[in-house]
């Protein structure tokens, strides 16, 4: 097969132009992996210490064999977390919809199955460098006509794929090795010599070579110092598995280093405490440098600073990827660099590592542009240990890094970090530490994303009983702590106090924050939602209305709050369609859901969330397929994003079945709905308001299934509880007494139907008005019963007031309108919104 580049070439490093020997482990790694035989039934892996050359190995091979794949891509392993996002971002290249258009989540998944199949590729190498747990990789790993090829220390792999040992050079390889890497030709017996001296560990090889091409010393010259250091070096607590050779030219690379550029030395230290992942050159850039007083000269002199990037290279202690714009040093040498230093000086430079990422982070963690800034420092965050730090500007890197993670969706990942932070800061600073308090309100909100609602509100009515105590009223974490007890109201079902704790506390978020800016719209936000889940529609779509073009100008002109004008967005197309204007509801649902798409990620939870809301629009529009098709995708995206025991997908599941009951798929709506009513009282209580709503939609199944009866008795004992815990000019009361109205015209109670249709329209007509879109459907229905009756001139006169009032719909086929005209009685059914 003649010598060419695969079609797809993603992210394969260069080739190691000093690459040497190594021949009978890539024979072995051809063979296995069936480069030339094409099978292969298992992935391989090559295992072995740091610096042994892994990943050169797996890079020669991808360059060596390239000619007999249509397809290879490299991927970085490091971080579990990371894996789906990497392997969404070869959708493209697999003729796939990129992430931005179907989710992170689901591309990967779409990748990998495609790989799986062999479409469009059947020659394809995978390779993921520095897999360290096998459980956790596992499953991103395709298994299909395609190869796979991982790196790893983790001898743990064996148990899982075929593993080849990597182990360090044979001597005629470090021999041949040095020859080319070597400024000045030597004789054989000193690069034998030397090469016995370094133990034939690649990495230190490479670095004995840097050294002498950087500084000129001789091959001989070297072998003396190496022995010097060594000597110094016995009593030195080397890295466990290395010869003490690697210590000691680790050191000669440091010492050389530190000649030429002594300031280099004082940033490769700060390295030591960066995690192994690449490290932002940025945080070398930015803020001031009080803090830092060993990289004073570097943080405030960018010619110095790139020199000292280009001779750690040069020197092979760093490798420097300038397009990117990370430094990256190897974890070998970061432990190396460590165990140097003294306790002391190990915790100062960890303390300027907190400092340099704190001062690194964007100023506003819900400027989605800038996630991916927080991203690359947050990586860094467990390995440096910045929950040690006692810094109070760090402190406040912290709270900035839990509300990214918030705001980005990762809920699991801001809850693991938050109770890390409370286990240090709570015997440290204490409980009652206005920085702990402020972790502990974060704390709830995110519980409450999570729809861990009982621990939420547990949580945060202790958190606001201390602030109490402690901080000033109106101080912005009270007012904020405020804002969040009124969500764990809405999430408890007490919809009336929680619009009056939130509209209350207007004022005081107006004194503090000021009128119109982000923080009092996001107030606002919530107080429109209190009007919509107290059937206040009018005034919500009001309060919405305002409040989102209000956002929409403040993030035209400054970019910031997209998150919170997305959630005003989505509660305004939601409010549209429950006053019954279906059409503005669709075309306001598909901006907004385009606009998460485009800005944030479609499995984003807010993304999510109008995807939903656009589906239930689209169904009561009549448009069933669209719904049907967003509807199940939606479930199958919640499912994966939260588990099947989430509140959003649960949402997402009763709006599935209400849609699969509007168009005819009754036995599948009702499995969907009672599998899901069993999960209900659990996580919202037993008489909550969406707990009870939800029954109206099975009982409704029973009806239409044949089970009128059934349907009564049970939409009478939903009947009861809401009047006692909403009052009966509610929405939810209303639309249960709407349907009990129709179970009892399928009983033939007629006269009781038109009793309770007649008390209906009259308190709807009260509370929304005539020309309200469950106003006409139960004056529709009550047309109906009055017409089975006998009372056929009121009929008449309704039915007509009716059309009257649907007016233009009617020739546009609204639904409702259309069975009003066929004399088809109208059903009414319920998704809960989000609190």
């Amino acid at each position: 097969m003649p010598d060419r580049r695969p079609e797809i070439w993603a992210n394969v490093p260069e080739r190691n132009a000093n690459f040497t020997g190594r021949d009978d482990l890539l024979a072995e790694l051809r063979d296995g992996i069936g480069a030339v035989t094409a099978v292969l039934p298992r992935a391989q892996t090559l295992h072995g210490l740091g610096g042994v050359g892994k990943t050169q190995l797996a890079t020669e091979y991808a360059w060596r064999y390239r000619s007999h794949y249509d397809f290879v891509a490299w991927i970085s392993a490091d971080q579990t977390r990371l894996l789906p996002a990497a392997l969404a971002a070869l959708a493209p290249s697999l003729k796939l919809l990129p992430s931005s258009t179907t989710g992170i989540s689901a591309t990967a998944r779409a990748v990998k199955d495609a790989l799986e199949r062999g479409e469009p590729y059947r020659r394809w190498l995978l390779v993921f460098d520095n897999a360290e747990e096998p459980e956790e990789i596992r499953e991103f790993i395709p298994r299909g006509a395609g190869h796979v090829l991982i790196t790893s220390r983790n001898p743990r792999w064996d148990d899982y794929e075929k593993t080849i040992r990597v182990d360090v050079f044979h001597r005629s390889e470090s021999v041949e090795f040095l020859g080319k890497r070597l400024p000045r030709a030597a004789q054989e017996s000193i690069t034998d010599l030397l090469a016995t001296k370094l133990g034939d560990l690649p990495l230190a090889l490479e670095q004995a070579g840097a050294y002498q091409a950087q500084t000129g010393a001789t091959a001989e010259e070297y072998i003396e110092l190496l022995e010097e250091q060594t000597s110094r070096l016995l009593d030195f607590n080397r890295a466990p598995g290395y010869p003490m050779s690697m210590t000691a030219v680790w050191k000669l690379s440091v010492s050389g280093l530190e000649r030429k550029v002594p300031q280099a030395l004082e940033v490769l230290r700060c390295c030591a405490f960066f995690g192994p992942e690449p490290i932002p050159t940025s945080v070398f850039k930015r803020g001031p440098s009080e803090g830092a007083p060993r990289l004073q000269a570097v943080l405030s002199d960018p010619i110095l600073r790139d020199k000292i990037f280009g001779e750690l290279g040069r020197f092979a202690l760093t490798r420097l990827d300038a397009t990117a714009g990370t430094l990256q040093v190897h974890r070998l040498v970061q432990s190396l660099l460590e165990k140097e230093l003294t306790p002391d000086e190990r915790a100062a430079y960890r303390a300027d590592v907190h400092l340099l990422l704190a001062r690194a982070a964007p100023n506003d963690p819900d400027d989605s542009a800038r996630w991916p800034e927080f991203s690359a420092l947050f990586t860094h965050v467990g390995p440096s240990q910045l929950i040690l730090s006692q810094d109070p500007d760090v402190h406040a890197f912290a709270i900035k890094a839990i509300r990214y993670l918030y705001r980005a969706g990762n809920y699991e990942g801001a809850l693991a970090f938050i109770e890390q932070l409370l286990e240090r800061w709570n015997p440290v600073l204490g409980t009652m530490h206005p920085m702990v308090l402020s972790a502990r309100r974060h704390r709830g909100n995110v519980l409450r994303a999570l729809g861990r609602y009982a621990e939420a509100y547990q949580s945060n009515q202790l958190t606001f009983e201390e602030m109490r105590q402690v901080l000033p009223v109106e101080s912005e974490e009270w007012l904020w702590m405020s804002n969040s007890v009124g969500a764990d109201l809405r999430s408890r079902g007490d919809f009336r106090s929680a619009r009056k704790l939130d509209e209350d506390s207007e004022p005081a978020f107006i004194r503090y924050f000021a009128e119109g800016s982000l923080d009092h719209l996001r107030l606002r936000n919530s107080i429109a939602l209190d009007h919509a889940l107290t059937s206040d529609y009018e005034s919500a779509r009001e309060l919405h209305m305002a409040t989102y073009l209000r956002q929409e100008e403040i993030v035209q002109r400054t970019q910031a709050g997209k998150s919170s004008m997305l959630i005003s967005w989505n509660g305004l197309a939601r409010v549209v369609r429950l006053l019954g204007d279906y059409t503005e509801a669709c075309d306001l649902g598909e901006a907004a859901y385009a606009y998460a798409i485009r800005e944030f990620t479609a499995d984003h939870p807010n993304t999510l969330l109008a995807a939903k809301d656009l589906s239930i629009a689209r169904r009561r529009k009549g448009d069933l397929p669209e719904a049907l098709q967003l509807a199940g995708k939606t479930h199958e995206q919640f499912q994966q994003l939260f588990g099947e025991n989430h509140p959003d997908t649960m949402a997402a599941v009763i709006s599935l079945s209400n849609t699969l009951r509007t168009a005819g798929r009754l036995n599948e709506a009702f499995d969907l709905a009672t599998d899901v009513l069993a999960r209900y009282p659990v996580v919202f209580g037993e008489n909550h308001p969406y707990t009870l709503g939800c029954q109206i939609n099975l009982a409704l199944l029973y009806r239409l299934r044949g089970e009128p009866e059934r349907a009564r008795e049970l939409n009478q004992t939903i009947f009861t509880k809401l009047g006692e815990r909403l009052g009966t000019n509610h929405d939810y009361t209303l639309t249960c007494a709407h349907n009990l109205a129709s179970d009892l015209a399928e009983l033939g109670e007629h006269t009781e139907a038109v009793a309770l249709g007649r008390s209906s329209y009259q308190r709807l007509v009260d509370l929304f008005g005539e020309p309200h879109y469950m106003t006409l459907c139960c004056a529709a229905n009550l047309v109906l019963d009055l017409q089975a009756i006998g009372v056929e001139s009121e009929a008449v006169q309704l039915r007509d007031q009716v059309l009257d009032r649907y007016g233009e719909a009617v020739r546009m086929g609204h639904p409702d309108a259309t069975a009003v005209v066929n004399g088809v009685r109208i059903e009414f059914d319920f998704d809960p919104p989000p609190i």
